[in-house]
Formats: structure tokens, C-alpha cells, sequence
């Protein structure tokens, strides 16, 4: 059954696998961007199956401005079935030296952002009996990372969230989960410098960083019926880098 998918943050790196995936399993996905431009890329990914995706613009930060596209989606595709808050900035700094613009940045595109995304499509979810919200946290939510105090606050926010939420609407047929990623071989993690990357890589128990597409498979599978008993699980994607009950 084709349904409507929405990514917030979608013409990222791992933003355009999930599209790319959701799209491969039948459905119409939709990529949010905030940066003008920075969705050719993404158009050009997208190229074999433009008659399947769309895109919508908008700040995930503001609320009034995520109802309008919420809005427009159902208007020009349909109320949205699959809501995937994949938005995500960093500005990292030591706690000493961060600044509340650099903190509040953070919070408000990583953790308000969900709350002003999923806000505005949770009650057709509901009306219809049926939905999924799949957020994407960071090791780093559970594990912690030195000058991310920022980063790693939203994203433990996150799954606090999706717990929370999850118990709210799974009698009404929307389930709600987290995928934790670890380092994913994207554009800004293949930036870091060689020896620095390599560092991490040799933390990593799986030796070696992860394919957007894994992250990608593991978001399809929380949104497909074959999940529809699993709520409130965070699945960790991480390579063995950071393991716990």
C-alpha cells in the first residue's frame, strides 16, 4: 500500500536514503529542506523515481511554519502516514565555551523541531488508526560525547519523547520509535580529517563507519506493518560502538 512519507531534513546524506528506501518499499516520500540549494542533490538522487517523491520547505524550528507545510502536503498528496524527524544540526563547542545562541540552535532544530513536525500530523494518524513516527537520535543521546553537551541533550530528548508519545497513541494504531545511529559515512563525517576519522573508526567494533542505506533499511522496517507490535524501541545502528540494555 503507497503511503505518504515525510522526512524532515531529507536532502541530507542519510535524510536521501531513507527517502530513497521508503520510496523502493512503495510509498511517495516527501524531503523537508531549510537551506535553499541544498536540494539539488537531492533532485538529482531522486531522479529514477521523481514521480514518487516530492519536496517541502520549511523550518523545522517554527512551529507555525511546519503547520502550514503539514497543510500543503495534505492538500497537494495527502495527511502524512510516516513522519520520520531526521532533521539535524551540530554546533559543537565545550560546555565552557558554548554559547546560548549555539545551545539553542541545537535544541530548537533537534528536539523542538520534532515536537513542531509530529505536532501537526499526530492527529490525522489517529483519526485514520493508523501511523508511524520514527525519530532519529545519536549514540551519542546514550553514550555522550565530549563538546556536545548540546547534541547530546536533544537527542536523549528524543527518546524520551518517543517513549512518551509511544504510550500515548499505540491503541489508536500509531506507533512511535527511535533509530540511534552511529558515525555514518556522510559528507560531513567524511570531512573530519583522515587521522581523526580514523580514530573513530578504530573504536568502532565492526571496523568500520556505516552506509546511510543501513540507517535507511532500519527506519523502512520500523515503518512497515511488519512492525506494528514494536513502540518505544530506540534501535541502535551503531557498529557495536556503544551496546546496552
Amino acid at each position: 500500500m503507497k503511503r505518504i512519507a515525510l522526512v524532515t531534513g531529507g536532502v541530507g546524506g542519510i535524510g536521501t536514503a531513507i527517502c530513497r528506501r521508503l520510496v523502493a518499499d512503495g510509498h511517495f516520500a516527501i524531503a523537508n529542506y531549510t537551506i535553499p540549494g541544498s536540494e539539488a542533490k537531492w533532485k538529482a538522487a531522486m531522479k529514477d523515481c521523481a514521480s514518487d517523491c516530492a519536496l517541502a520547505f520549511g523550518d523545522v524550528a517554527d512551529f507555525d511554519a511546519m503547520g502550514a507545510m503539514a497543510a500543503k502536503i495534505a492538500k497537494d498528496h495527502g495527511p502524512v502516514d510516516i513522519l520520520v524527524n531526521c532533521a539535524g544540526i551540530t554546533r559543537d563547542s565545550t560546555f565552557r565555551k558554548m554559547t546560548p545562541d549555539q545551545w539553542r540552535a541545537v535544541l530548537s532544530t533537534n528536539l523542538d523541531g520534532a515536537f513542531n513536525v509530529t505536532r501537526h500530523v499526530m492527529d490525522s494518524m489517529v483519526e485514520r488508526g493508523w501511523g508511524r513516527v520514527v525519530n532519529i537520535s545519536s549514540v551519542n543521546a546514550t553514550r555522550g560525547q565530549f563538546g556536545q553537551t548540546n547534541y547530546a541533550a536533544a537527542k536523549a530528548g528524543l527518546l524520551g519523547f518517543t517513549k512518551s508519545l509511544a504510550q500515548e497513541v499505540v491503541k489508536k494504531g500509531v506507533t512511535v520509535n527511535a533509530v540511534s545511529p552511529g558515525y555514518v559515512q556522510t559528507e560531513m563525517v567524511m570531512a573530519i580529517r583522515e587521522d581523526v576519522r580514523q580514530k573513530i573508526v578504530n573504536e568502532i567494533p565492526a571496523g568500520r563507519l556505516a552506509r546511510p542505506e543501513e540507517v535507511a533499511d532500519a527506519v523502512a522496517f520500523l515503518a512497515s506493518d511488519q512492525a506494528s507490535y514494536i513502540t518505544g524501541a530506540n534501535l541502535s545502528v551503531n557498529g557495536g560502538l556503544h551496546m546496552y540494555a
